[in-house]
C-alpha cells in the first residue's frame, strides 16, 4: 500500500483465483482459494466470499488444511512466511517466519509438526522439511530446515505424498523420483524424450493412491501412466491410459481410491475407474482448460480450476453445483474500461467474444454478454471475431459494440452491433447489426451523453478517412426502432483518430491527425478547426460544468494541450508523456496518467487552474492503459483540498506488467490489476479529528488526573489479539488483568484532597485577582528614584495566573515513578 496524504492506492480486485490449487474443508462447506496476497473463503453452496484472510505481504503460493486440526489452515507466501488461520472466524493465529520465498507447501498427518516447502536454494528448487516450533508467541521464527529432495519442479502439481506418508513422489522433466522416509533413500525412474509415435513423455503432474502403492503421472502427450513396484529399482512396472489429446494438467485420486480424475485443455473432466480403466465417465463443456482438480476429504465434492479464472464446484455424481468466476484476463483489453450506468458494474473484454460485467463492490463477476454469438474454436493460429470497441449511452439503455476479424488473405470483417436493455430479461438484447459500417478499422466510438437529448446518437471514426453519425430512427409503425447512418464527415483526406461529445451534446470534436475539428451535431456544420504544435492527437476530452468551454487533448509528441472554445485559441500546453486522459463526469476534474522511466504518475487538475489539485508520483509500475471514474453512491464531504476531487467519484485504473516476485511467475500471475484511489471514510475523518483533539488536549495539559491504564503494554495487546479458544482459562487471567487496572488508594486520597484544596482556593483566587490586575496594569507607579537592574517581565493575564497556581498545587510524584521504572 502506498500512502499520499489522505489518499492511498489499494488493490481493489481482479486477482487470480486459479493461480494455485484450492482446498475444500472437511465438511465441504467452504472453499479456501489463494488469491493475490490473501486467501478467500468461499461458501460452496452460495458461491459468496465469507472471509478474506489477509496478512501476507506478497503473493500467496499455497494453502492446505492443518492435519491435526480440521478447523485451521496453513498458507504460504513469497514473503517467506507460513501463517496459521482459523478460517471459520477469519482470525490469524500464528505466523512462522521461514526467511526464504516459498513456492508451494505440503503436509501429512504422519509427519506431525512438520511441513514441507519448495524454495530456491543454491540456484535450485529444493524440497525442504520445516519443523514448526511449539511456542505461545504469535510471531515465531522457524529456522530448523532439513533438505529432502534437491532439484525439484516449481510446479506444485509435480509433488505429492504417498500412502500413509511413507514416501513422497516428485516429477521433473523426464524423471520420476520417489523418496522413502524410513529408508531415507530415493529411487529415480526415467523416460525417453519421445516415444515411438513422436509423443512427448515429459512429466506434467503426479498423484498417489491413498491406499495402494500406485503412482499416477500425467504427461505432455496426454497419456497417464500408473506406476507400481517402484520400491525396487529394477522391478517397477507401469500401465498406460490415454484419452487426452494434449498435456494432462492435473490428476487426483478420490479419498477411497476407487476413481482417478484427470483434466486438461479439452475442458472435460474425466473419471477413470481404478483397476477398471476401460470404464470412464466424462463431464464435458466446462468452458475452459482445467488447471487444477481438488477433492474434498469426504469425497462429496470435486472442484476444478480453469484457465479463464473460474472455479467449478462439482458433486460426486459428476454434476455441476456452483461456479465461482473471477475477473477474466484475456490476451489484451481492447475495449475501454467502462461503467454500466444501470448496475454500476465494470465492463471490459472477458473471454473471447464476450463482454464481462464485474462488480467492483463484491469483487465478483456478475455475468458475461455474448457479443460475437459464435462458438469459439480452440485452435492455434485460427483468426476469430474479437470485440474491439464498446460504448454505453448515458442512460445505459443502449450498448454499442464493434467486432472484427482479420484474415491473412481476405479483407477485414467488421460488424457494428447496437444492443437494447430489456427490462423483462434484465439483460441486453441485440437490436441492430450493421455489417461493414466502415471500409477500414474503427478507431473510436462514442455516444452523445446529453441527458436531455431528444435523439440518441452514436459517432464512429475509422481509418478509411471518415466519421459516421448513427441515429436511432423514430418508430412510425409497430415494431422495434432501428439504427441507421445519419451523416458521413471527412476533412481534407486526413485520418480521424478520436472523437468526443460535449457534456450538453451541442458540439462534437473529431481529431484528424494533427487537426481538431469542431462540428455542430444539429446541422453538421464545421464550426472551427483548432491547430496545435506538430503531433497526432491521441485523446480528446471536453471540460465539464464550469470548465465546459475548454477542450483538452494529448499528442504523440508528449504535449497536453488545452483550447478555449470561446476564443478558439490555445489556452495553455505542457510537455508530459500522457498515456491516458479522462474526465470525471460529475465534476470539473480531469485525470492525466503520465508514463516515464517505467512508472506512471497521476495528476488531477481543473482545466481552468494551472496548479494540479493532486499529484502522485509512481502510482504504479508499468503503463496505465485504461481508467474510469466511478460515481459514489453517497457524496463525501472532505474539507481538505487535496482529496476533494474524490468526493463525487472514485478512480479505477487498469495496468499491465505489474511486478511479480520471481521470474517464473510471469506467465502465471495475473497481469491485470484493478486499483482504486480512495479517501478516508466520513467515520474515519470524524474519529481522526476526535483523536487529534484528544491528543492536543493531553499535550497542552500539564496535569495527570489519574494513573494511565496500561493500554500499550505487550500483554494487553496480545490478550486482545489472540483468539479466545487458544487462551488460558479466564480464572487464570482475571486476577492479573484486573490488578493492572486498579489505581492505588493513596493516589485516590491524594486526588480527593487536591480537589478540596482547589475548591477552597477558588475564593482566595477571586479575591486576589483584582489585586494582581492592579499590580500588572500599573507598573509605572514604582518609586521614581529606583533603577531597574533587569528588563521588566511581560505582565501575566488573569487566566495565566490562575493556571500557574493550579499547576503549583499538582502532585507530580507519578512522573518520578515513571522515570524509575
Amino acid at each position: 500500500m502506498v500512502e499520499h496524504g489522505d489518499i492511498r492506492v489499494v488493490h481493489r480486485g481482479g486477482s487470480k483465483i486459479n493461480f494455485r490449487e484450492p482446498v475444500i474443508t472437511n465438511d465441504s462447506r467452504f472453499l479456501l482459494v489463494p488469491s493475490g496476497e490473501c486467501v478467500k473463503v468461499f461458501s460452496t453452496s452460495t458461491e459468496e466470499c465469507v472471509h478474506d484472510l489477509r496478512g501476507h505481504t506478497d503473493l500467496v503460493t499455497g494453502v492446505l488444511l492443518r492435519p491435526s486440526n480440521h478447523l485451521q489452515v496453513y498458507s504460504c507466501s513469497a514473503d517467506g512466511t507460513v501463517r496459521l488461520w482459523d478460517f471459520t472466524d477469519g482470525i490469524l493465529i500464528k505466523t512462522f517466519v521461514i526467511g526464504y520465498p516459498i513456492y508451494s507447501m505440503y503436509a501429512s498427518a504422519d509427519h506431525e509438526g512438520i511441513i514441507f516447502i519448495v524454495t530456491p536454494l543454491q540456484k535450485l528448487f529444493q524440497l525442504v522439511a520445516v519443523q514448526l516450533p511449539q511456542s505461545g508467541e504469535q510471531l515465531v521464527e522457524a529456522r530448523e530446515l532439513s533438505g529432502v529432495l534437491s532439484d525439484v519442479s516449481s510446479n506444485p502439481a509435480a509433488i505429492t505424498f504417498g500412502q500413509g506418508g511413507e514416501y513422497i513422489a516428485s516429477a521433473k522433466g523426464l524423471q520420476l523420483e520417489v523418496y522413502f522416509f524410513k529408508k531415507q533413500k530415493s529411487y529415480r525412474f526415467s523416460l525417453k524424450e519421445d516415444n515411438k509415435k513422436g509423443g512427448k513423455n515429459t512429466f506434467t503432474c503426479v498423484a498417489c493412491h491413498p491406499k495402494d502403492d500406485c503412482i499416477a503421472t500425467g504427461h505432455e502427450d496426454g497419456k497417464i501412466r500408473l506406476w507400481r513396484n517402484f520400491n525396487h529399482k529394477k522391478e517397477y512396472t507401469y500401465s498406460t491410459l490415454h484419452w487426452h489429446h494434449s498435456a494432462v494438467s492435473s490428476l487426483r485420486f478420490t479419498p477411497e481410491g476407487t476413481n482417478l480424475l484427470s483434466g486438461g485443455v479439452e475442458s472435460v473432466l474425466v473419471q477413470w475407474r481404478y483397476n477398471q480403466e476401460s470404464q470412464r465417465d466424462f463431464l464435458p463443456r466446462l468452458g475452459a482448460a482445467i488447471t487444477h482438480i481438488t477433492i474434498s476429504p469426504d469425497g462429496a465434492l470435486f472442484c476444478t480450476s480453469h484457465s479463464d479464472n473460474k472455479i467449478t464446484i462439482i458433486q460426486s455424481c459428476v454434476k455441476v453445483s456452483a461456479v465461482i468466476q473471477g475477473l477474466v484476463k484475456g490476451e489484451s483489453v481492447q475495449t475501454d474500461l467502462m461503467l454500466d450506468p444501470r448496475s454500476k458494474a465494470l465492463v471490459l473484454n472477458g473471454k473471447p467474444g464476450h463482454l464481462q460485467f464485474y462488480s467492483l463492490q463484491r469483487d465478483k463477476l456478475l455475468y458475461n454478454l455474448d457479443i460475437v454469438q459464435q462458438e469459439y474454436i480452440h485452435e492455434l493460429g485460427l483468426q476469430q471475431f474479437e470485440v474491439v470497441k464498446a460504448a454505453f449511452s448515458a442512460s445505459g439503455k443502449w450498448l454499442a459494440t464493434v467486432e472484427e476479424r482479420k484474415q491473412k488473405i481476405a479483407e477485414l470483417e467488421l460488424n457494428l452491433k447496437l444492443w437494447e436493455y430489456d427490462e423483462q430479461t434484465q439483460s441486453f438484447v441485440l437490436n441492430t447489426t450493421i455489417s461493414a459500417p466502415h471500409e477500414a478499422q474503427i478507431t473510436a466510438m462514442c455516444f452523445c451523453q446529453a441527458p436531455d437529448s431528444q435523439t440518441t446518437m452514436l459517432v464512429s471514426t475509422s481509418k478509411d478517412g471518415h466519421f459516421k453519425a448513427w441515429q436511432l430512427a423514430p418508430v412510425h409503425t409497430e415494431g422495434n426502432p432501428s439504427w441507421s447512418c445519419n451523416f458521413v464527415g471527412a476533412y481534407r483526406g486526413l485520418l480521424p483518430e478520436c472523437c468526443s461529445f460535449s457534456a450538453d451534446g451541442s458540439l462534437l470534436a473529431v481529431s484528424f491527425q494533427e487537426v481538431v475539428t469542431v462540428w455542430s451535431p444539429a446541422s453538421w456544420e464545421l464550426l472551427t478547426t483548432l491547430s496545435q504544435p506538430p503531433g497526432a492527437i491521441r485523446d480528446l476530452c471536453f471540460g465539464r460544468l464550469s470548465c465546459s468551454k475548454y477542450l483538452l487533448g494529448t499528442t504523440a509528441n508528449n504535449l497536453l494541450c488545452c483550447w478555449n472554445l470561446l476564443t478558439c485559441s490555445l489556452e495553455w500546453s505542457t510537455c508530459m508523456e500522457t498515456s491516458l486522459l479522462l474526465a470525471d463526469p460529475l465534476s470539473e476534474n480531469m485525470a492525466a496518467f503520465c508514463y516515464q522511466a517505467g512508472f506512471t504518475d497521476l495528476f488531477v487538475f481543473k482545466p481552468s487552474e494551472p496548479r494540479p489539485l493532486f499529484s502522485h508520483k509512481a502510482v504504479c509500475s508499468g503503463k496505465v492503459t485504461r481508467a474510469v471514474f466511478a460515481p459514489r453512491d453517497e457524496m463525501l464531504e472532505s474539507c481538505e483540498e487535496s482529496s476533494q476531487w474524490l468526493n463525487h467519484s472514485q478512480l479505477y485504473f487498469l495496468t499491465q506488467n505489474m511486478p511479480v516476485p520471481f521470474g517464473w511467475l510471469n506467465l502465471l500471475w495475473i497481469l491485470c490489476h484493478l486499483i482504486k484511489l480512495i479517501t478516508k471514510t466520513p467515520f474515519h475523518l470524524l474519529l481522526g479529528k476526535h483523536r487529534q483533539q484528544q491528543n492536543q488536549d493531553v499535550a497542552s495539559s500539564l496535569s495527570a488526573d489519574r494513573t494511565p491504564l496500561p493500554q500499550g503494554s505487550v500483554a494487553i495487546k496480545e490478550l486482545l489479539q489472540t483468539p479466545a479458544h487458544v487462551l488460558p482459562s479466564t480464572s487464570f487471567l482475571c486476577s492479573m488483568f484486573v490488578q493492572s487496572l486498579l489505581i492505588s488508594i493513596t493516589d485516590s486520597r491524594g486526588e480527593n484532597q487536591h480537589a478540596e484544596e482547589e475548591m477552597e482556593s477558588e475564593k482566595e483566587e477571586e479575591d486576589s485577582d483584582e489585586e494582581m490586575e492592579t499590580r500588572t496594569l500599573r507598573p509605572e507607579q514604582a518609586p521614581v528614584g529606583s533603577q531597574a537592574t533587569e528588563p521588566a517581565a511581560a505582565p501575566l493575564t488573569k487566566a495565566q495566573v490562575r493556571e500557574l497556581r493550579r499547576v503549583k498545587k499538582l502532585d507530580h510524584s507519578w512522573f518520578s515513578g515513571l522515570l524509575d521504572s
